[in-house]
């Protein structure tokens, strides 16, 4: 059964993105790294046919000028959001990903469905103790799952794991680095802009 890929996006306005980092870089600058990313992000994933694409977007009424399927992100909090679009994709297994990791590729994400085949749940660890991938193949796991987790901490993933049931499996797979601060985004400016 062909999985679907869930990004995670924000209607590009100044002052509404990517605040953490527009404290060290300036709100222009954290906007244009969020406009960037999230449209390379869609290009590169939304045509792969492994998977199904959407986006899944706030504010409801903000339309990204680009293809894929798109459902609002519902919740009062980050945790309630992911877990109704996690619960809201077609049948199959179901992977969310953010749009602040510039690093994604197709691999990447092929490879995480690849470990839904034997695992409950998968994560793509971050280097800052979060995660910038998480899937399920069964949706009954999105209760409680995350329940209390500490986010924009260094304890997310450790969390968000501590909460699933005992007898279920989890799989980490690639490690990468979303740009939240000043540093990761000068790491991200020297890899994009060549001399």
């Amino acid at each position: 059964m062909k999985g679907t890929l869930i990004v995670f996006a924000r209607a590009p306005r100044l002052g509404g993105v990517k605040r953490r980092l527009a404290a060290g870089i300036g709100r222009r600058a954290a906007l244009r790294f969020h406009r960037i990313n999230t449209e390379s992000l869609i290009r590169r994933l939304g045509r792969d046919r492994r998977w199904r694409t959407m986006l899944a977007v706030t504010p409801e009424a903000w339309r990204w000028p680009m293809h894929p399927p798109r459902m609002t992100q519902q919740g009062h909090d980050l945790g309630a959001r992911m877990a109704n679009a996690l619960d809201a994709a077609p049948p199959g297994p179901a992977i969310l990903v953010g749009s602040d990791i510039p690093g994604i590729t197709a691999d990447n994400i092929a490879r995480a469905f690849r470990a839904l085949g034997a695992a409950d749940a998968v994560f793509g660890p971050a280097r800052d103790g979060g995660y910038w991938l998480i899937g399920v193949r069964d949706r009954g796991l999105l209760r409680g799952l995350f329940r209390n987790v500490r986010w924009s901490s260094e304890h997310a993933l450790a969390d968000t794991i501590a909460n699933l049931p005992a007898d279920r499996r989890h799989a980490l797979v690639d490690m990468l680095e979303d740009v939240d601060g000043a540093e990761s985004w000068r790491r991200w400016r020297d890899r994009v802009i060549r001399p």
